[in-house]
């Protein structure tokens, strides 16, 4: 039977416009799929006038802007497609340890502000004790406080200097805003020392647990803050407690008794004034700054009352005519000061990690781990009824901590 072929032509034959018309073979079938490489091969033929032969132009798909990369090089048909190189988009399993990082980020917090806690007490500890040594030997409670407001000076202008905390711009109107809460802050730690001079250290801790008391009252005098009901009843153990401990009180006398209350009543007053005048014109200024601002202050404030009350009696011949170890003096003095300044820096540092309510309860936790500590190293006598006193007292101000968070129900019209 006869076969049809493919019938070569010649080269001469071929037309460069109209390109000849090929007779397929019966036993060749078509691609069924449509190749568009080779299609647009097919379509991209040009004559060659010198050779008159159809030529194929070599073409490359450039589809990355890579140079080496393998979609840039020209299409060849004679290597297989599976041994082409290609892209390969994979998909990264995200590590279990993800997580990991957050819990120890939480974790490093959590054992910072444990830390700052423990540091407050202890600074709290040992001013206390070193400052009690000091008062039995020098009662003169107006120059160890403006001693120990020297040193904090000194601390805070070390700490501005050396850029270890940024050093505020201050306003003369600021300035005015915080000069009477110098002059409070001033007046408490005065009081609180001269307690601490004529009476034991943990019955001054017991009376200053009284805060709670005067910031009710103050607050409702000043700010309009009318207290709840369950505020009201915390306050009942705090006044009854302190009451309880100071008629069994071994080393009671009025001078130190009074003293601890006024401290109450200026220490609080700080709070309420912070709150009245300090609202608006101090936004921008952190605690420790405010602190820092204070301390100057209260030490420009009271060095003249100082040199005018009783004159300049903290010197070495002085201390030498009074009979005392100058060397033990001053160091314990010294010591009293740095841990003076440090407890309330470190107080303040927590109230920026922690919320006030947290805050207070470490601060009632604080009083009770002083006035244990106290009753220890001095190893002052107190009876059961005064013990159970003061844990009365301490027991309200916790309480007091507590419901402190809880706010009245608006009134339905």
């Amino acid at each position: 039977m006869q076969s049809t072929a493919f019938t070569p032509c010649s080269s001469s034959s071929l037309s460069p416009l109209k390109p000849r018309r090929l007779v397929a073979n019966p036993t060749y079938s078509l691609p069924s799929r449509f190749d568009p490489i080779r299609a647009f091969s097919s379509s991209s033929k040009r004559h060659d006038p010198a050779s008159n032969n159809v030529v194929f132009p070599r073409r490359s798909w450039p589809l990355s802007s890579a140079p080496n990369s393998a979609l840039s090089r020209p299409w060849n048909p004679l290597v297989p497609e599976s041994k082409m190189e290609r892209f390969e988009v994979k998909a990264t399993a995200v590590p279990e340890s993800a997580g990991e990082g957050e819990e120890k980020s939480s974790l490093t917090k959590t054992l910072q502000l444990g830390l700052l806690f423990g540091l407050w007490y202890l600074f709290n500890i040992y001013f206390n004790i070193y400052n009690k040594q000091v008062l039995k030997v020098f009662p003169n409670p107006v120059t160890i406080t403006a001693a120990q407001f020297a040193v904090g000076t000194v601390l805070v202008s070390f700490m501005w200097t050396f850029n270890l905390y940024k050093k505020p711009k201050v306003s003369g109107a600021q300035l005015a805003a915080i000069l009477p809460l110098a002059v409070v802050h001033t007046l408490g730690n005065l009081f609180t020392n001269m307690s601490l001079g004529k009476v034991a250290v943990s019955f001054t801790h017991t009376i200053k647990a009284m805060e709670p008391f005067f910031s009710v009252i103050l607050s409702a005098m000043f700010l309009g803050e009318m207290p709840t009901l369950w505020v009201v009843g915390s306050i009942i153990p705090i006044v009854g407690g302190v009451a309880l401990a100071s008629v069994t009180e071994a080393s009671f006398n009025w001078a130190g008794f009074w003293s601890a209350m006024a401290s109450n009543l200026t220490n609080q007053s700080r709070n309420v004034l912070s709150k009245k005048v300090m609202v608006k014109k101090e936004e921008s200024m952190d605690n420790i700054t405010l602190f820092s601002i204070i301390t100057i202050m209260s030490f420009i404030l009271l060095a003249p009352v100082t040199i005018f009350m009783d004159g300049v009696k903290f010197t070495p011949a002085y201390l030498q005519s009074a009979g005392l170890n100058v060397k033990e003096t001053y160091t314990r003095a010294f010591l009293a000061a740095i841990c003076f300044h440090a407890y309330q820096q470190v107080s303040y540092m927590i109230l920026q990690r922690v919320s006030p309510v947290t805050h207070s309860v470490g601060n009632c936790v604080k009083r009770v781990v002083v006035i244990v500590s106290s009753i220890f190293f001095f190893k002052t006598h107190v009876s059961p009824i005064n013990s159970l006193g003061t844990g009365i007292a301490l027991a309200g101000v916790f309480l007091y901590s507590r419901v402190k968070r809880i706010k009245p129900k608006p009134k339905t019209v």
